[in-house]
C-alpha cells in the first residue's frame, strides 16, 4: 500500500480516532501507565508489602466502578500489538502457502503478466489467530472489572474461533454453498447457547396501535399472543419474542458472514468493507460512551473487540490492497462476519448493526435470482478485466435472445451482466480500473455507514420515544 493507501484508509478512521482521544485526554496516559506497573508490582513482587500508595494512580471511581479511559487505551495498546503482529507474520505465513499449494490465480488480472503469478490464499489465518491473541489478552483486565461479562466474552472468543477454523477449511476443502449457510448456523451456537440478555424488542410508535388501543388487546395483538407475547403494561410499546429472538440472532450470523463473502471479487473489497463497517462500529460504541448512556458496559465490550479488529484489518488491507501480495480468502470472509455478528447481539444493536450492511443487503437482494438458481449463476460472477484498455467491466452469463428479457438493455441480447453490485456500478458509471472501482464501492460503504448512523440518531426519533 503506498502513501495514498495509507490516506485513504484513514478517512473512515478519523471519526472515531477523534472520539477516542477526546475520551483518553481526560486522563494521563502517562500516569494511567505508571499505575499498572505500580500495581502490578505491588501484587506481584512486593507481597506483603503495604508501603507503595497508590492513591494518586487511581484508576476507579469515588463508587468502586472502573473508569473507561485506563481501559479503552489499554485495548488501544492491544490493537497497536494486533497491527504490527499481523503486519509482521503475514510475509512469513505467506511462503508456507504457497509451499502447499493453497494459492490462486489473480482472474482480474488476465491478460497481464500478473495473470500467472501464484498469489498466496487463505491468509486471514494470520489476522483472525493475532486478533484471537489479542481478545484473550484483553480478557485478563476485562474479565475482572467486568466479571458478569464473562460468559459473553468467552462465547464470543469461542464462536469465533469456530468461525475461524470452519473458513480455513472452506479455504482449503472449497465447500459447496449448501454447506457455507449452515457452518455460520453451528458457529453461532456457543454464543446463542451462552445468550442471557433480553429477548424483547420495542415496537415503533406507529404500530403500537396494531396491538393494542384504550389499554385493550387488538384483534392482531391477540393473534400475535400465539407466537409472542405483547406487554400489556408497556401499551403494546413492547413485545418479547422469545425463542424467534434467538432464530433472528442466528440468521443475523449467517447474514454477515455470508455477506462479506458474495460482496467480493477485487483486491482490497473484503479487507476494506470490514475495516469501513468496524470504524462505524467503534464510532457509535465511542458516541454511546462518551454520553454514558444505559449500555455504556456493553458498547465497551463492543469497542473492545472492535479496537482489536481494526489492528488486525488495517494490517490485512495494506497486503491485500491493490496490487495484493495475498488473498484473504472465506476464512477472514467468516471470522469478521461473526465478528460483527458478536458485537451486534452481545452489545444489543444488532437493528443499528444492520444499518451499517447497507450496501451488503443491497447486494444480496440483487443477487437473489443468481443465488437462489432463478438466473444461470456462474462459479466466479468478479467484474472481466479487459487486457486491452487495462480496465474492469460488467462480467456476463450468456443466455438466448428471448431469454431473461427482464435483465437486458436490448432485448435480443446474449449475454447478461452477473447481479451484483460490484457489476452494476460498472453498468452505471463506466469501466475503471480495479483500484478505482475499489474506491468507490468503498466510498460508498463509507457514505451508507454516515446515512446508517443518521437514521440512528436522528430518524429513529420519529419511530421509537428517546
Amino acid at each position: 500500500m503506498n502513501l495514498n493507501g495509507h490516506i485513504l484508509s484513514s478517512i473512515p478512521f478519523l471519526p472515531p480516532c477523534y472520539l477516542l482521544v477526546n475520551i483518553l485526554l481526560d486522563y494521563s496516559p502517562l500516569q494511567v501507565v505508571t499505575s499498572w506497573v505500580q500495581s502490578f508490582v505491588q501484587r506481584h513482587v512486593q507481597v506483603g508489602n503495604d508501603s507503595i500508595d497508590l492513591s494518586s494512580f487511581q484508576t476507579l471511581h469515588d463508587d468502586g466502578t472502573v473508569l473507561v479511559g485506563p481501559q479503552l487505551l489499554a485495548y488501544v495498546i492491544v490493537a497497536l500489538f494486533g497491527y504490527w503482529a499481523t503486519d509482521y507474520l503475514i510475509p512469513a505465513i505467506k511462503a508456507y502457502t504457497l509451499k502447499r499449494g493453497i494459492s490462486g490465480k489473480d482472474l482480474g488480472k488476465r491478460g497481464t503478466a500478473l495473470a500467472e503469478k501464484d498469489v498466496p490464499e487463505a491468509l486471514g489465518i494470520v489476522p483472525g489467530a493475532i486478533f484471537l491473541i489479542c481478545l484473550i489478552l484483553c480478557l485478563v483486565g476485562y474479565s475482572t472489572s467486568h466479571p458478569t461479562k464473562l460468559l459473553d466474552l468467552n462465547s464470543a472468543l469461542l464462536s469465533v474461533c469456530f468461525m475461524l477454523f470452519l473458513g480455513f477449511t472452506d479455504d482449503v476443502l472449497d465447500w459447496p454453498w449448501r454447506y457455507k449457510l449452515v457452518l455460520p448456523t453451528v458457529a453461532s451456537l456457543p454464543l446463542l447457547c451462552c445468550y442471557s440478555g433480553s429477548t424483547s424488542i420495542v415496537v415503533p410508535i406507529q404500530m403500537r396501535s396494531w396491538l393494542m388501543q384504550q389499554g385493550n388487546l387488538t384483534i392482531l395483538g391477540k393473534m400475535s399472543c400465539y407466537f409472542i407475547v405483547v406487554d400489556e403494561n408497556a401499551d403494546g410499546a413492547i413485545v418479547n419474542l422469545g425463542l424467534w429472538y434467538l432464530l433472528y440472532m442466528g440468521m443475523l450470523a449467517v447474514f454477515c458472514t455470508n455477506a462479506i463473502n458474495i460482496y467480493a471479487g477485487i483486491n482490497g473489497l473484503e479487507a476494506g468493507q470490514a475495516y469501513v463497517i468496524a470504524c462505524a462500529v467503534l464510532f457509535h460504541n465511542l458516541l454511546e460512551i462518551q454520553a454514558d448512556s444505559q449500555s455504556k458496559e456493553n458498547h465497551l465490550f463492543s469497542a473492545m473487540i472492535m479496537l482489536s479488529f481494526l489492528g488486525v484489518t488495517l494490517a490485512l488491507l495494506k497486503h491485500n490492497w491493490y496490487p495484493a501480495s495475498v488473498f484473504v480468502g472465506d476464512t477472514f470472509c467468516y471470522f469478521a462476519g461473526m465478528t460483527f455478528a458478536v458485537v451486534g447481539i452481545l452489545g444489543h444493536f444488532s437493528k443499528t448493526l444492520l444499518l451499517f450492511f447497507i450496501p451488503q443487503v443491497l447486494n444480496f437482494i440483487y443477487s437473489t435470482p443468481q443465488l437462489f438458481k432463478i438466473v444461470p449463476c456462474p462459479r466466479h460472477r468478479l467484474p472481466r478485466f479487459n487486457a486491452k484498455t487495462g480496465l474492469m467491466e460488467p462480467s456476463t452469463f450468456v443466455c438466448k435472445p428471448d431469454q431473461y428479457r427482464w435483465l437486458k438493455k436490448r432485448r435480443d441480447d446474449t449475454q447478461v451482466a452477473n447481479m451484483t453490485v460490484i457489476n452494476l456500478t460498472l453498468q452505471l458509471f463506466g469501466p475503471m480500473s480495479e483500484r478505482s472501482l475499489c474506491i468507490v464501492l468503498l466510498g460508498g460503504q463509507i457514505i451508507f455507514c454516515t446515512f446508517g448512523l443518521f437514521v440512528r440518531y436522528y430518524i429513529s426519533l420519529f419511530f421509537f420515544d428517546n
